[in-house]
């Protein structure tokens, strides 16, 4: 495997409100779905995990979300907040979920009921994780949509999913996702069901988040230029394995594996690695 020198974690020691993943295996049935993966997830970072279809990288967010199959078999390491995260009860990895690690997916209506308001859904899960009152959560709702930029908040609170474009919908996935205030952020994919112009607006926002809110965020994606465009660090898998990891820069303009190669030479132009000042304009 190819490895790099990441960027420093503060005080030269790796933070409680990042995830660090040591060693992870997945199996299904006998067949390994991942096979020893190694990954840093530090705050105020996104850490971009790239690779085709059937790399590992979904299973690997999955994994560290508590959301793996419930034939599989984990072993390895996955340390959040002082906890191991692998063999967790189910009841404590339930209430981990959501308020501390959330997770938003490729299809953002995958996460949201078709029946029931905005307002319902981002209350009920405010008042679920944390206890608050209803007005209180409503008025958290409208602090989140507005967070996340979503016109007129109050009016949106009253709508239901049908009745936004598939940008708006993503945007509010990632408010439900903030609402109980997690430290990791696990974005599968998206921005890939978006057109190119609301694809770099999500992408705009997570960077934006991740800087204001100093969240860990897993940015996972088969695309390098959507990595080129906000990731701090880029871990590159096949087969289950990170092959190359390292700065952003470094592995998108220096690959050192064939595989990351073939996936450079397969951007539009070469696309190299974009400033984050760019990606915000």
């Amino acid at each position: 495997m190819s490895q790099r020198s990441a960027p420093e974690p503060a005080g030269g020691t790796f933070s409680p409100d990042g995830v660090l993943v040591s060693g992870l295996t997945l199996s299904i049935g006998g067949t390994m779905i991942l096979d020893g993966v190694d990954l840093e997830v530090p705050p105020g970072q996104v850490t971009g995990l790239a690779g085709e279809s059937g790399s590992g990288k979904t299973m690997t967010g999955m994994a560290i979300c508590g959301l793996q199959p419930h034939n599989s078999a984990v072993g390895g390491s996955i340390r959040f907040a002082g906890r191991e995260l692998v063999g967790m009860a189910e009841r404590e990895i339930n209430r981990l979920r959501g308020a501390e690690i959330a997770m938003i997916f490729q299809d953002p209506s995958a996460g949201l009921h078709p029946m029931i308001s905005i307002q319902g859904q981002l209350t009920d899960h405010l008042r679920y994780h944390r206890g608050v009152s209803r007005s209180q959560a409503r008025e958290r709702a409208i602090e989140l949509l507005e967070q996340v930029r979503v016109p007129d908040p109050a009016g949106a609170l009253k709508r239901y999913p049908h009745q936004f474009s598939g940008g708006q919908l993503q945007r509010i996935s990632i408010a439900a996702a903030l609402a109980c205030g997690p430290k990791v952020l696990i974005a599968d994919e998206p921005t890939t069901a978006l057109d190119v112009t609301v694809q770099a607006g999500v992408l705009r926002l997570l960077r934006d988040l991740c800087d204001d809110l100093g969240l860990a965020i897993i940015l996972v994606t088969h695309d390098l230029g959507v990595m080129s465009a906000v990731a701090d660090t880029v871990a590159v898998m096949r087969n289950g394995k990170v092959v190359e990891n390292g700065r952003r820069y470094d592995v998108i303009r220096n690959p050192q594996h064939p595989y990351t190669k073939a996936l450079i030479e397969a951007l539009p132009d070469h696309q190299g690695p974009s400033d984050h000042k760019e990606a915000r304009s």
